[in-house]
């Protein structure tokens, strides 16, 4: 049996694993065309689609443990998927597909007495790590977004939706991949020890913003 200190160090090894495969994924990002982020996002909408019954499969695991821990109905209803909330991913994600390109849009320029023209352009920011509540869309919402900007991104969802999570991130990965895009561009965290959260932040080498 591990002890704490030994867990802890497991836990810093796996967050400095996300980051540097984040990293490795954000820098091949940084590199798509717009045409080619828009692809793998319509190709993840597809896959929602298609593959619903996995994550309903999936969210099923986490209701039942929502019920057995007795949370309120309200909780309940916020970690529920069915096919129209499935439905409801796929098209906020082909949204976000359909949204200008922000990626070198122009936010400002001047020209230097000597004629020399200097442009402020929109980049991307590299990995971005989003820590957010119990809602299983907002994993889709939240790569989708990340994605449309060129950005990797690791995303740690309440514990409440853990395997819901985890399904939705096979999807998008499978996706990725179909698209010819890194995999690792979209990283669901597979734990849900509340001590890996101060381990990400400590990935300054890696992690760029955490939200």
């Amino acid at each position: 049996m591990e002890t704490d200190t030994e867990m802890s160090r497991d836990l810093e090894q796996y967050a400095r694993t996300l980051g540097e495969a984040a990293r490795a994924a954000g820098r091949l990002l940084a590199l798509t065309s717009g045409r080619q982020r828009n692809d793998a996002l319509t190709r993840i909408a597809e896959a929602l689609r298609n593959r619903t019954a996995e994550m309903l499969a999936a969210n099923a695991r986490d209701l039942e443990a929502a019920e057995s821990a007795r949370l309120s109905k309200a909780m309940i209803d916020r970690l529920r998927l069915d096919d129209s909330r499935v439905a409801a991913m796929a098209r906020a994600v082909e949204e976000v597909a359909a949204q200008p390109d922000p990626v070198g849009r122009v936010l400002g320029g001047w020209v230097r007495p000597n004629g020399l023209r200097i442009e402020k352009r929109a980049v991307p920011l590299g990995v971005v790590a989003i820590i957010f509540e119990s809602r299983p869309n907002v994993t889709s919402d939240a790569a989708a977004l990340c994605l449309k900007s060129g950005n990797a991104c690791i995303l740690r969802g309440g514990k409440e939706s853990h395997h819901s999570n985890l399904a939705i991130g096979a999807v998008l990965a499978g996706a990725l991949e179909a698209a010819g895009l890194p995999a690792a561009a979209v990283q669901i965290v597979d734990t849900t020890d509340r001590r890996l959260v101060p381990a990400l932040l400590v990935q300054e080498e890696t992690i760029d913003l955490v939200i």
